[in-house]
Formats: C-alpha cells, sequence, structure tokens
C-alpha cells in the first residue's frame, strides 16, 4: 500500500513538474526573442509610437495602436458581461429558486461550448448591421460589434464564478443579516457580496484576461487597421489578430517582422500577469480584513 502511494505521489509531482517546465518555456521562448527582437528597435519607439507598420515599406513599431485596440473591445466586453454576469449571479444565488438555479445555471453555460468562430460571423451579420440601423456612422468592421459579442462569449464566466463565489458565503451571515432587521436586498448587498468579494474579484479578473486573448471574434468582426484610437465605430486591430495575421503569412522566420509577434505576446504575458498579480493580491488583502 505504502508503495502503490510513493507511485501515485512521484506521478503528481511529474505532472506538477511538467507544468512549471512548461510555463517557464514558454516564458523563456518570449523573453529571447523579446530581447533578440528589442536589440533592433528602440524600446523607446516600440512603447510610445502611435503607427504600427511593420509588413508595410516604411516601417513603423509602435505597439499602442494594438493596444488601444485590445483595450477597446475589452472594456465594452466588460460592459456589458460584468454588469449582467453579477445580476444574474446575485439573483441565481440569494432570489432563485433551487430547481431554478440547478435548470439556469448549466443553461448559461452552454454559451463558453460554442465556437469563437461561430460567434465572430454572428457579430459579423447580425450584431453589425443591427448596430449600423442605430449608428448610421459605424464602419462593417468596427471594435463595438466584437466586443458586445465577446461580453456574451464571456458572460458564463463572470455568472458561474460569481454565483459560485456568493453561494459559498455561509448562511449563518444571512440568517444572522436578517435576524437584525435587514431586507434580503441589503443582506445581498452589504453582507453577502462583500464576503464573497474575492471570488468576485477573481472572476473579473479572469474574464479580463478570457477577452484579452480572444482571437476569432476580433479578427473577423474588428478589421485589420490598426489605429491608435479609442473611437467604437471604426475598424480596428487587435494585438492576438496582429500575431495570427504573421504566423497564417509569408513572413520569413529570423527577420525583425517576425519577431513582432513575440514582442506583442510578451507584452500581453505581462499585462495578464499584472492582472493576476492584482487579484492576488485583492484575495488576501480582503481575506486578512475579514
Amino acid at each position: 500500500m505504502k508503495k502503490k502511494e510513493i507511485i501515485v505521489e512521484k506521478f503528481l509531482l511529474v505532472c506538477t513538474l511538467i507544468t512549471v517546465f512548461t510555463s517557464a518555456a514558454i516564458i523563456g521562448i518570449l523573453l529571447y526573442q523579446t530581447v533578440y527582437f528589442f536589440s533592433e528597435v528602440s524600446v523607446w519607439e516600440f512603447f510610445t509610437n502611435t503607427k504600427w507598420t511593420p509588413l508595410y515599406y516604411v516601417k513603423n513599431y509602435g505597439v499602442l495602436p494594438l493596444l488601444a485596440g485590445t483595450f477597446l473591445t475589452t472594456v465594452i466586453s466588460l460592459l456589458v458581461s460584468v454588469p449582467l454576469g453579477l445580476t444574474i449571479a446575485i439573483y441565481l444565488s440569494e432570489y432563485a429558486p433551487k430547481r431554478f438555479r440547478e435548470m439556469v445555471k448549466p443553461s448559461l453555460e452552454i454559451l463558453s461550448a460554442i465556437p469563437t468562430i461561430v460567434y465572430g460571423f454572428f457579430a459579423l451579420t447580425f450584431v453589425t448591421p443591427l448596430l449600423q440601423n442605430i449608428f448610421p456612422q459605424m464602419a462593417g468592421f468596427n471594435a463595438l460589434s466584437p466586443g458586445i459579442v465577446m461580453g456574451i462569449m464571456i458572460l458564463p464566466l463572470v455568472s458561474s464564478l460569481s454565483e459560485d463565489a456568493l453561494h459559498a458565503v455561509p448562511r449563518s451571515l444571512r440568517e444572522a443579516s436578517l435576524a437584525m432587521g435587514a431586507t434580503r436586498f441589503q443582506t445581498s448587498f452589504r453582507v453577502v457580496i462583500p464576503a464573497a468579494f474575492s471570488g468576485i474579484a477573481v472572476s473579473v479578473i479572469l474574464a479580463i484576461s478570457r477577452a484579452v486573448g480572444e482571437t476569432m471574434i476580433v479578427a473577423i468582426a474588428a478589421g485589420q487597421q490598426p489605429q491608435f484610437t479609442l473611437n467604437p465605430f471604426v475598424p480596428i486591430k487587435t494585438a492576438t489578430t496582429y500575431i495570427v495575421e504573421v504566423f497564417s503569412g509569408d513572413i520569413e522566420h529570423d527577420t525583425v517582422e517576425y519577431r513582432t509577434i513575440f514582442a506583442v505576446g510578451m507584452t500581453l504575458f505581462v499585462f495578464t500577469f499584472i492582472l493576476n498579480n492584482i487579484s492576488y493580491f485583492l484575495k488576501k488583502r480582503f481575506q486578512t480584513n475579514l
């Protein structure tokens, strides 16, 4: 019996090390290629230039247009997913009957199973024409349509994780609040939500990371024009879309143009890493205060 336990323990250790080594290898490759890239392109130009044309005759290596496009679509998706997701989570956790909750929650999670390319064509062929009836000045490719559809796509992530966090709050806290004369609404927003803040924060951070890394929806519906703008009605290009464009093109390896994808990828990695640390800090800070 002890021998079997040792075998299982070693197997679990190997699985853990594989995960660690894989992450280290990805970071190492990104870092190596990024350092190589910045040996030929100024870091200052990369982060301050507002033009991104590394594949054109006149080359500019300013990543700000890609970051602006990524930021714009991410913010739009969060404006859709976070309010709706939290509202759904609060209702399912605090107000909905148990039978209704068990039926609706899996139905919401079906949205996560839809391929993102389907969402992209939905944004291009349905949402964009619908929005153009409201905003005639909107271009055929724009940031608003894919941003809204991305919000719908990550809605189950926010609602499901937030509902789990709310549902995990001890029932004794609710009963104590109600016993003090608080209404169900006051209990939900002044007791349950603060107690579940860490879980809600994690759901929002994961939603941001998911939106930042989304590729197919923006590749299909947002256009292919890197513009340093926050106008949601014009075509834009995100960082992930550019990476796919270079990989699917005929760019020669070991060139500055090819290494731009590693510099952009490292930028996204650093951004996501910062978000994860903010989430961890908020979780620990809130738990400490409790």
